[in-house]
């Protein structure tokens, strides 16, 4: 499996790249190869004040090269010019990626916008599943929160079919999962389940499975806004990352399901994997 491990080397992509913890759970799922990827933006110009970005990123992103060849993977280097979720998004598509790993706050205001905006992007866009990395927030000098990533897993799902593929990557993340919440929230906005469905028979199922996994597993049924009941259930069981689906099957949920992830990927405390539609 090959990761794209996209950095703007902000204080937050440092912290990420880094963070051992981090790339011993990338490894342990299975992950061999890491491309790790800088883009200089489009509207940043080699001639603007104070600001050295090809040059400063050319030779920090070499430090980060070692640092993940030291963890045991083999590493391509990609520092591009350009918009960076497009080039990020086509490097993974190119390489066939098995996961886009970003980091989710910048150091400065100028990168935490560019940072920021790739995030929110990626989540829009992404055609790989993409890995938020959480960064401890209102922090002068930001680290990753420091947890294995997949240790405690808090999985949301609708039903769809894009949320059952969402399930499917517990096949490679049970190498390194040791509990997960399965959460489904009933709203008015999304009436979409048949009348006889039983979310809670479904969940059991699903726990089921993760059970013969050796994986502890509970299951919850919430009413309300779906984004506000997956955060609330984020502070009360305290996973490390959210599982979710990025998109529905249908144009209704697209749009509903799309807001949640972007949601997340905005408000949770931890880290957000979004798997999109194959």
């Amino acid at each position: 499996m090959k990761a794209v491990l996209a950095t703007d080397l902000s204080a937050a992509s440092e912290a990420t790249i880094e963070n051992e913890t981090c790339l011993e759970c990338l490894g342990r799922i299975g992950i061999e190869a890491m491309h790790l990827v800088t883009v200089i933006p489009s509207n940043v110009h080699r001639g603007m004040p104070g600001i050295d970005f090809e040059k400063r990123r050319k030779k920090a992103i070499r430090n980060y090269q070692r640092v993940i060849e030291n963890a045991g993977f083999d590493v391509e280097v990609h520092v591009v010019r350009g918009t960076p979720h497009r080039r990020i998004r086509g490097i993974a598509e190119t390489i066939d990626a098995s996961l886009t790993v970003v980091g989710s706050r910048g150091k400065s205001p100028l990168e935490n916008r560019v940072i920021g905006s790739t995030a929110r992007n990626l989540a829009r866009t992404t055609e790989t599943p993409l890995l938020v990395n959480r960064i401890e927030r209102e922090a002068d000098d930001p680290a990753v929160v420091r947890q294995h990533l997949f240790q405690r897993m808090l999985y949301a799902t609708d039903f769809s079919e894009n949320a059952e593929r969402a399930f499917e990557t517990f096949s490679y993340l049970r190498h390194a999962t040791q509990e997960a919440t399965l959460v489904h929230v009933e709203t008015p906005k999304d009436p979409g389940l048949a009348e006889d469905t039983d979310p809670e028979g479904r969940l059991a199922e699903l726990a089921d499975q993760l059970e013969a996994w050796d994986i502890e597993t509970r299951i919850e049924v919430r009413q309300g806004d779906p984004a506000d009941e997956i955060l609330a259930v984020e502070d009360a069981v305290d996973p490390t990352t959210i599982l979710v689906g990025s998109r529905g099957h249908s144009r209704l949920r697209r749009l509903l399901l799309g807001s949640v992830s972007e949601d997340l990927v905005a408000r949770a405390n931890g880290n957000v994997m979004l798997v999109p539609p194959a």
